[in-house]
């Protein structure tokens, strides 16, 4: 219904202004106004409208593969999980020991991932992210908390990446570092169910990767060297 506001006219009246208004309202219009309400063509309009909002929706949600990473890793923070050489992948420092990750630090563009091999507590992924962009280093620690001489290895993510997936190749402190790993290129995937660390060596053609069950949950460990409890 359509409402319309006019002045019909004004007057002075012991010294006020008197201002007559008058409402109008055009009920000729209310049929047509229902009737396009029930109508094929609103019907339709009102879809076109909802799938808009839901594309943009999802368009916005896509537009940051980086953020959507980090929330889904994050939702595991505080807990830790057992992890297994895939089949046909083998390494001797892993080989027959138990793998464990703990994702056990988490602020806004830190998350720290300790990963533990047998009674080895010197490994921890740092995943930090500034401007929609992860980076990856390997914090290397002697059992007394000291820095080892190889350490903060990694890279950092060229793009935004995926939800469930992010890749680095090796940054120029990498390549300064070891000169045998320019090459490297790792990524860490996360999904309802898995968690994987994975590691390609170009030059050469090496491959190393460790998968974990997320459904499982295992007790946390103890801090790895250098940490406080």
């Amino acid at each position: 219904m359509w409402l319309f506001l006019y002045i019909r006219h004004y007057s002075f009246k012991r010294s006020k202004v008197r201002i007559v208004l008058k409402f109008f309202c055009v009920n000729h219009y209310w049929p047509l106004y229902m009737k396009f309400l029930n109508s094929s063509i609103f019907r339709a309009f009102s879809v076109l409208l909802i799938w808009g909002l839901c594309a943009s929706f999802s368009k916005s949600t896509k537009s940051d593969p980086a953020q959507a990473f980090w929330d889904r890793l994050r939702d595991h923070c505080g807990k830790a999980y057992e992890g297994q050489l895939p089949d046909g992948i083998s390494h001797e420092l892993f080989n027959g020991k138990k793998l464990v990750m703990h994702v056990r630090q988490c602020d806004e563009n830190t998350i720290k991932i300790p990963f533990f091999v047998g009674e080895d507590r010197s490994r921890t992924w740092v995943l930090t992210k500034k401007e929609g962009i992860i980076t990856l280093k390997h914090d290397h620690r002697h059992e007394d908390g000291s820095e080892d001489i190889i350490t903060q290895y990694g890279g950092t993510a060229s793009n935004g990446g995926y939800p469930h997936m992010q890749m680095f190749p090796a940054d120029l402190q990498t390549a300064e570092l070891i000169d045998y790993a320019a090459t490297n290129i790792w990524w860490l995937t996360v999904t309802d169910k898995l968690f994987s660390y994975s590691l390609r060596r170009l030059e050469g053609n090496s491959y190393l990767s460790v998968v974990f069950d997320l459904t499982t949950p295992v007790a946390a460990p103890a801090a790895p060297w250098g940490w406080e409890e």
